[in-house]
């Protein structure tokens, strides 16, 4: 599995992107721009809507099969 795969693709303010990892969010919130906390304190914005955001991180459960584990 390519570490793409194992990412979400978002983009920075700036226009640059870069991969997340999901598993290290730990909120999400729109003020207005996009601001996702990670675990770590750390903070990103982005320029996708948290929908967006949300939809990406659904459709990478999705493709590495974790949702056959979650009922």
């Amino acid at each position: 599995m390519l570490k793409e795969e194992r990412m979400v693709k978002l983009t920075r303010l700036n226009g640059t992107s870069f991969y997340l990892n999901p598993h290290l969010i730990e909120y999400i919130e729109s003020v207005p721009d996009t601001l996702i906390s990670l675990l770590n304190g750390t903070t990103l914005y982005v320029k996708e809507k948290p929908e967006e955001v949300i939809d990406r991180i659904v459709d990478y459960r999705r493709r590495i099969g974790i949702f056959k584990n979650e009922l």
